[in-house]
């Protein structure tokens, strides 16, 4: 059984005194530092010198730095820049100025588990990440609450790292939630997985196909659209409301017989053959090392596949129909 943390069972002391360096101030860079700055620790905030997020920042009462000079004055440095950007990042600006007993901070393990990332010993290695966006995060903190977070330590120089980053789970609202303690390589590998064979890759695939199962059939594009994309998301907040069996409940008994009948021959043996198989080049570091090799030669399969989503009748069909719900702009 994992061990769930909750905000009785955390400390947030061990953070008096320090300095926390947010380096980068995207999505969960800027929702991150402002809870903890809600939370009343001292944060600062590394960016690359002058650019639109650095103006951000400063419009949001954040003192900003350059990174080399974010980590010179910090205590704590929690990285929250893309996965593909943090080795170089780290190697040029951070590692050169690390002393013994600063900690470094992630939200994801990527580079730590698949080692393009190797920290020295004299400093702890610990991950706070919460399972949502970043503007989830920031809003649920707002609302008195908190997504629910993982951390794990890598390191634990200072015999302070997991308190360390409870109280920083804690200082994200996340302990009102709960935080679940793991691994840098459970939460790495699971969550590459998870989003490959479902929660990106797996459903966009099935709405796509759906899609044009519907349309080549002769419906209309609209009405295949509303079938195969537009209720997936009601189906989804039932599930995530209820449960798989309370959104059973709540849809037609025809429904229940169609979906639980014909589902398993959809999503078949075959399928979770393929699965398994995406699963275990997670695991062996084949996908790590094909993803920091496509970034590395200018990603031109990615912006090509991405181009392709952008351009796909499904979109193009989905923006309209969108509109019409008033959750969308029409293009």
């Amino acid at each position: 059984m994992v061990k769930i943390y909750y905000d009785k069972d955390v400390d947030v002391s061990v953070l008096e005194g320090k300095k926390i360096a947010v380096i980068g101030y995207g999505s969960q860079g800027n929702a991150q530092a402002n809870c903890l700055k809600d939370s009343g620790l001292n944060v600062i905030i590394g960016l690359r010198p002058k650019g639109k997020s650095w103006e951000k920042a400063e419009k949001d009462g954040f003192d900003v730095y350059a990174i080399d000079d974010a980590v010179k004055r910090s205590d704590i440095i929690h990285i929250l820049i893309p996965d593909t950007a943090q080795p170089s990042v780290y190697k040029e600006l951070i590692a050169p100025y690390l002393k013994p007993g600063k900690a470094l901070g992630f939200s994801h393990g990527f580079n730590i588990h698949f080692k393009t990332i190797v920290p020295p010993h004299d400093v702890d290695v610990i991950m706070v990440a919460p399972k949502g966006p970043g503007p989830s995060v920031r809003e649920l903190y707002l609302s008195k609450f908190g997504v629910p977070s993982l951390i794990a330590v890598q390191q634990d120089y200072s015999g302070k790292a997991k308190q360390t980053a409870l109280a920083i789970a804690k200082s994200l609202g996340s302990t009102k939630a709960g935080v679940i303690e793991t691994t840098f390589k459970d939460e790495t590998e699971s969550d590459l997985i998870g989003e490959q064979i479902v929660l990106v890759g797996g459903i966009i695939e099935l709405i796509r196909n759906g899609f044009e199962v519907l349309v080549k059939l002769g419906y209309p594009p609209e009405l295949s659209y509303f079938e195969a994309c537009n209720e997936a998301k009601l189906i989804i907040d039932q599930i995530y409301s209820s449960g798989i069996s309370g959104m059973l409940m709540a849809v037609s008994d025809t429904a229940k017989y169609g979906g639980m009948t014909v589902g398993p021959k959809v999503i078949d043996a075959h399928v979770r053959e393929n699965m398994e198989k995406a699963a275990k080049r997670v695991q062996n570091g084949e996908f790590a090392k094909e993803w920091l090799k496509e970034d590395a030669e200018g990603r031109k399969v990615f912006n090509s596949l991405l181009k392709q989503w952008q351009e796909h009748q499904l979109e193009k069909v989905g923006a309209s129909m969108r509109s019409m719900s008033g959750v969308g702009k029409k293009k």
